[in-house]
C-alpha cells in the first residue's frame, strides 16, 4: 500500500469513527509517524479531528501541533480546553509558541498564557479560567435566564462579592428546583471548597477523598475566584499522579508513555539503571565478605535469594502503604514514628511466621538443625528491616523536599538485599559450628 493509500485510509477512518471511537482511532494513529498524523488530522474538519487529537498522547499531540498549518492549529488551541491547551504549547520551543499565541484572539492567548505561568504540578495547570459567576444576591430567576445562554456545560454556579473573592458554590439542581425570587446566597453549599491555584496537585487527591465534587473553583492568594477544574480533569490528574508514582517508583520517568520515543524512554530511564546497578555492586560486595563461609558451607549460596525475595517483598508490601498514605494526605511527616513502629512490628510478626515455615522446609531439604535456626533467625531480622526501610524511604525523602516516590523501590531493594544477605551470612558465620 502506498503512503498516499494509506493516508486516505488513515483520514476515513478519521471521518467514520471519531465521534464514536476517538480512543481507539487516536491508539492507531499513534503508531504512524507524527507528519502523517499531522497530514490525517489536517485533511479532515476540526469537528472530527478534534475527539481524535484530544486522545492522543502529550507528547504526540504537542509533536502534531507543531506540524499543523497556521488555521488548523489556531481551531484546535480554540475548541480544547485551556488546561490542555496551555500544557500542549509549554512543550514547543519559544518561536512556536509565541507564533500560536500570535494566531488566536487575544482573550484566549491572554487565557493560555496565565495557565502556563503555573508548572505541571500546581493546582492552576489544571484549570479553566472560563468560569461563570453570580453575586450572592442575584436571584434563582437571573442565574436561570443567564445560563440559558450559555453553550458549555453547567454542573455548579460559583458565588462571588464585590471584589471577586469566592464566596461559595450552588448545585444547578438546587438552583432548579428553587422558587424564582430565592437568592442564590440562600442555596450555598455548607462546607464551600476551593483551592489555591499554586497549590500541589497531590492536594487534589486529597480534596476528592473527603469531598464528592462536580468541579473545583481555583482561587488566587487573595482568595478571588480565577477558575474552575472540572470534574474530568479533578480524575484525570488523581489518576495520573497514581501512575506517575508507580513509574518513579521503578525509575521510569513521569512524563513517559506507553508509546514514547525510545529515545525519550532510554533518556529517562538509563540514568536510574546505572544507580541501580552501582547499588547492586554494594549488595555483591557484601556476600563477598563472606565468601570463605559459603564456600565451606554451599546449602547457603541456596537458600540466600529466599531471605532477599521474603524481605523485598516485605519492605514492597510497607513501601505501597505509606506512599499511598502520603499521597492521600493520611499522613505527614510527624507521624514517621509511628509508621516505622507499625511496619517494624508487622515486619516481625510476618517474619516469624514466614520463618517457621521456612525451617520446617529446609530441615526436610537439609536435615541440618543449625540452618534452619540460621536461616529463621535471618528471616525475621531481614522482614523486620524490610518493614522500616519501606515505611521510611518515601517519608526521608518528603523530609528533604524529594518526590517520595522517586526511584524508591531502587533505594528499597538496595537496603533489603544489604541487611537480608549481611543478617543471614553474618548469622551462618557467627553460628557456622552448628552447620
Amino acid at each position: 500500500m502506498s503512503l498516499e493509500t494509506a493516508s486516505m485510509a488513515a483520514a476515513d477512518l478519521v471521518r467514520e469513527f471519531s465521534a464514536l471511537y476517538p480512543t481507539e482511532v487516536a491508539t492507531t494513529l499513534e503508531t504512524q509517524p507524527v507528519e502523517e498524523v499531522a497530514k490525517v488530522l489536517e485533511s479532515v474538519e476540526t469537528a472530527r479531528a478534534l475527539p481524535v487529537f484530544q486522545q492522543l498522547s502529550f507528547e504526540t499531540a504537542a509533536s502534531v501541533l507543531e506540524r499543523f498549518g497556521e488555521e488548523r492549529a489556531r481551531q484546535i488551541l480554540i475548541d480544547l480546553e485551556p488546561a490542555r491547551a496551555a500544557a500542549l504549547l509549554t512543550r514547543l520551543d519559544g518561536n512556536d509558541r509565541e507564533r500560536l499565541l500570535q494566531a488566536l484572539p487575544q482573550r484566549i492567548a491572554k487565557e493560555l498564557t496565565e495557565l502556563m505561568a503555573y508548572t505541571e504540578d500546581q493546582a492552576g495547570s489544571l484549570m479553566d479560567p472560563r468560569v461563570t459567576t453570580f453575586l450572592p444576591e442575584a436571584t434563582v430567576e437571573q442565574a436561570l435566564a443567564r445560563l440559558r445562554e450559555k453553550k458549555t456545560r453547567v454542573d455548579n454556579v460559583f458565588l462571588v462579592d464585590n471584589e471577586g473573592s469566592f464566596a461559595g458554590a450552588v448545585v444547578l439542581q438546587d438552583i432548579a428546583l428553587a422558587p424564582p425570587s430565592t437568592q442564590l446566597q440562600r442555596l450555598v453549599q455548607p462546607s464551600p471548597t476551593s483551592i489555591k491555584a499554586i497549590a500541589p496537585r497531590e492536594e487534589l487527591a486529597e480534596i476528592l477523598e473527603h469531598y464528592k465534587l462536580s468541579s473545583l473553583p481555583v482561587v488566587d492568594f487573595e482568595e478571588r475566584l480565577i477558575g474552575v477544574i472540572r470534574h474530568k480533569a479533578l480524575v484525570d490528574a488523581v489518576e495520573e499522579e497514581a501512575t506517575a508514582n508507580l513509574q518513579t517508583m521503578t525509575g521510569a520517568g513521569r512524563e513517559e508513555r506507553a508509546l514514547s520515543k525510545v529515545s525519550f524512554a532510554v533518556k529517562k530511564r538509563l540514568p536510574w539503571l546505572q544507580i541501580n546497578l552501582a547499588t547492586a555492586f554494594l549488595a555483591a560486595s557484601v556476600v563477598g565478605l563472606f565468601e570463605d563461609t559459603i564456600a565451606k558451607f554451599t546449602a547457603l549460596a541456596v537458600l540466600l535469594p529466599v531471605v532477599a525475595g521474603q524481605s523485598g517483598n516485605t519492605g514492597a508490601q510497607a513501601l505501597g502503604v505509606t506512599m499511598r498514605g502520603l499521597a492521600l494526605r493520611e499522613i505527614t511527616l510527624r507521624h514517621w514514628l509511628r509508621v516505622m513502629v507499625k511496619e517494624a512490628s508487622v515486619g516481625f510478626i510476618n517474619g516469624v511466621a514466614v520463618a517457621g515455615v521456612t525451617m520446617l522446609g529446609v530441615y526436610a531439604w537439609s536435615g541440618s538443625l543449625g540452618l534452619c535456626v540460621v536461616i529463621g533467625l535471618a528471616m525475621i531480622m531481614a522482614m523486620t528491616i524490610a518493614g522500616v526501610a519501606g515505611a521510611i524511604t518515601p517519608i526521608l525523602l518528603s523530609a528533604v523536599g524529594q518526590d517520595p516516590a522517586q526511584s524508591s523501590s531502587i533505594v528499597l531493594t538496595t537496603v533489603t538485599d544489604i541487611f537480608g544477605f549481611f543478617s543471614f551470612l553474618g548469622l551462618a558465620t557467627l553460628f557456622s559450628s552448628m552447620l
